[in-house]
């Protein structure tokens, strides 16, 4: 029994070797390298160079892109960019402009100084966040698109290896470099290396995109509506583009999930609560007990982000091998349940064997979680509305916990370190029975989505793009 099931976790790691599971490594490189150069890394730089708190205060608002870039994602879905979707298709084609406005923007803000020219490095960091969150909707977009199902968890383990590697860079690479050199240096050198994004952009090929009957009916019901009424000519063209954009991506969803539409978003809201919580108040925890900031960077940090990784990994080798569905209820159990470890860390003080415990239950727990819950998300979609749909998805999947977790100095400071970290293993129990749920009224290796018809292929596009022109631009 041993011996089958360890043979079939290793046929599921064959989805490693699909070249584009492999290409989506170095575009999570790129995906993750512009984050912590609008953030953490570029409030380091302003501060060196004494640019005063208040000021720094104001600049980290550049950030706020991400959380709301569900707001133009349906423009990605829609819009095409002149010549250049003709020529890559309609994911590569904005993958390469944000890419390219990201690598102009870093390179700006390298030959700008901020201590003269604020707005101006303000001016080229809001680009920089801006072509950050676009790069996402269209990368996650064809993410979705370019695999199977079950490939999704091995497409979501390699972008988010690629992503944490790339934040590292930003960090701790950036900081080495301006160490040695200059700021200007390093954050040309991070300009540099949005090339590794480009070239991946350049040599993959667009994902077919297929496109169900039902999105037909849908909007020609809009068309029939708007004929009925007295718009006419350009504004009905606009108003028919609008709807479709910004309107039937919902109305699809909840048309397909009918009731169950409200218990999928609501598992969706709640599946990374408890690790929410965790990492926001991990390091004040290791502090309290007593742990040097030597083991907190060598252990939790640099050794976490391997187990993460390699938990990535895994994950997404048991979604290739069993599917969605019961590797979602089971990392649904035990991320929350890894944070008991922590309890009994803060019960036997500063241990390093516990620490090391503790973060190898927890980091690779996590990991798989990443992988099998990006993997779910992907499955929601319709290829319709893959970028608005799936911003939508992973912006519910980080607001809420947010919001929440800055509630938790509060409460370790009112129930203790013990009772902190059961109350937050306890917050993942609304998931579970979510986790459960689902497998009756909504099962995730069982998408909702009407039978596919084809679209014909672009004008002039690539020969695998399959998206149409008549189907993507304003009625």
């Amino acid at each position: 029994m041993a011996l089958n099931s360890a043979h079939k976790l290793l046929e599921g790691f064959r989805v490693y070797r699909n070249p584009r599971v492999i290409g989506m490594l170095f575009l999570g490189f790129s995906a993750g390298l512009p984050l912590l150069l609008v953030g953490g890394t570029f409030t380091a730089w302003l501060r060196d160079l004494g640019v005063e708190l208040a000021t720094i205060g104001f600049l980290s608002w550049v950030g706020m892109a991400h959380s709301i870039k569900v707001l133009w994602a349906p423009v990605v879905d829609r819009a095409s960019i002149p010549l250049l979707t003709r020529w890559l298709g309609w994911r590569r084609s904005w993958m390469l402009v944000s890419q390219l406005s990201i690598a102009g923007a870093l390179l700006g803000m390298a030959l700008t100084d901020p201590t003269r020219q604020q707005w101006l490095v303000a001016l080229w960091a809001v680009v920089a966040a801006f072509g950050s969150a676009t790069q996402d909707i269209s990368v996650d977009a064809y993410r979705v698109e370019a695999a199977e199902p079950h490939e999704q968890g091995g497409m979501a383990a390699s972008y988010v290896t690629g992503y944490r590697v790339a934040m590292l860079m930003a960090s701790a690479g950036a900081l080495h470099v301006a160490a040695v050199g200059s700021w200007s240096l390093a954050y040309g050198t991070m300009a540099l290396l949005m090339g590794v994004g480009m070239v991946t952009t350049l040599i993959s090929s667009e994902p077919r995109n297929r496109q169900p009957a039902a999105v037909f009916a849908m909007e020609a019901r809009v068309i029939g509506y708007l004929d009925r009424t007295s718009h006419s000519g350009p504004r009905k063209n606009i108003t028919a583009w609008l709807i479709g954009a910004f309107v039937c991506p919902f109305a699809d969803f909840f048309q397909r999930y009918g009731k169950a539409a409200l218990v999928v978003l609501v598992f969706i809201a709640t599946f990374r609560i408890s690790d929410i919580f965790m990492g926001v108040m991990a390091n004040p925890f290791y502090l309290d007990l007593g742990f040097t900031k030597s083991q907190i960077a060598n252990i939790a940090a640099a050794f976490g982000l391997i187990m993460t990784l390699t938990g990535a990994a895994v994950g997404g080798a048991l979604v290739a091998r069993f599917g969605i569905a019961r590797m979602l209820l089971f990392t649904a159990f035990m991320a929350p349940a890894t944070n008991l470890t922590f309890a009994g860390l803060a019960m036997i003080g500063p241990q390093q064997p516990g620490l090391i415990a503790a973060i190898i239950a927890d980091n690779v727990t996590g990991g798989m979680a990443i992988s099998v819950f990006i993997a779910y998300l992907s499955s929601l979609t319709n290829t319709a509305y893959t970028a608005t749909q799936y911003a939508l998805f992973s912006s519910l999947m980080t607001l809420p916990g947010q919001f929440a977790a800055g509630f938790t100095g509060l409460l370790a400071e009112h129930v203790g370190w013990v009772g902190f970290f059961l109350i937050t293993a306890g917050t993942g129990a609304p998931a579970i029975i979510l986790a459960a749920l689902l497998f009756r009224i909504a099962h995730p290796d069982k998408p909702r989505e009407p039978v596919l018809a084809e679209t014909p292929e672009t004008p002039g596009g690539s020969g695998e793009s399959g998206e149409s022109e008549e189907y993507r631009k304003p009625r």
